[in-house]
């Protein structure tokens, strides 16, 4: 379930009304609700090579989104459908040299800014543990915690290593957030048909079919 989740597996999960019960009742910690939130900014991302959400969070309250992608009025990789870094044959080494991709970190700090929304001694949850540059930029502004969920792993471990030292030596608080398996079905569930589930049904009672196999009766009795 953590790597990928097919529509088909989801249903066989929760073909009888105990099993959906269950589902729909699981709660997601603030945690993995703000984290969810963060993948969902990604969805958003341009870059086709690491798209990444970065959401800023303070007394529970989102203050400001981002994702990676192109500067406004320039081409979007996505849309290309390549990288603009590799294709150019930039290496990796100077990839932030080369790259027209601003970070998620970064653009959530800047829509701060253009706001004018303080982010002092908020957290930043992210897809991605954060590179040495937004490492550097969320001290500036003031982050105080880094929530992240996958690492950044690279060719370049030695280079990885540094970065990850970076985030300790800062002072910042890190955690790294896993996604519970029920936790992320009900977020497909929710995703795949309508959050309030009398709306599967259709004039006679019956199930609409958008959510296969579930007995919409009994689950509403």
């Amino acid at each position: 379930m953590k790597d990928f989740v097919r529509k088909d597996i989801l249903l066989d999960y929760i073909g009888t009304p105990n099993d959906f019960r269950d589902v729909m009742g699981a709660r997601p910690s603030w945690d993995e609700y703000f984290m969810i939130l963060a993948k969902v900014a990604a969805t958003r991302s341009t870059c086709i090579s690491r798209p990444t959400g970065a959401l800023i969070v303070r007394n529970k309250q989102v203050l400001s989104t981002g994702y990676n992608g192109s500067m406004p009025g320039i081409a979007h990789c996505s849309d290309e459908g390549k990288c603009f870094r590799r294709s150019s044959g930039a290496s990796d080494a100077g990839k932030y040299d080369n790259c027209r991709s601003a970070h998620a970190e970064a653009n959530a700090i800047a829509q701060a800014a253009k706001n004018g929304v303080n982010v002092g001694g908020a957290s930043v949850y992210v897809t991605l543990c954060p590179c040495y540059v937004c490492t550097k930029l969320l001290v500036q502004a003031g982050i105080k915690k880094v929530y992240y969920e996958f690492e950044y792993k690279s060719p370049d471990t030695k280079r990885d290593k540094l970065w990850a030292e970076a985030l300790k030596q800062a002072g910042l608080e890190i955690k790294k957030v896993e996604l519970s398996d029920i936790v992320l079905q009900k977020t497909l569930v929710s995703l795949l048909g309508a959050t309030s589930w009398r709306h599967e049904l259709k004039p006679t009672g019956e199930p609409t079919g958008r959510i296969e196999n579930i007995n919409m009766e009994e689950i509403h009795k």
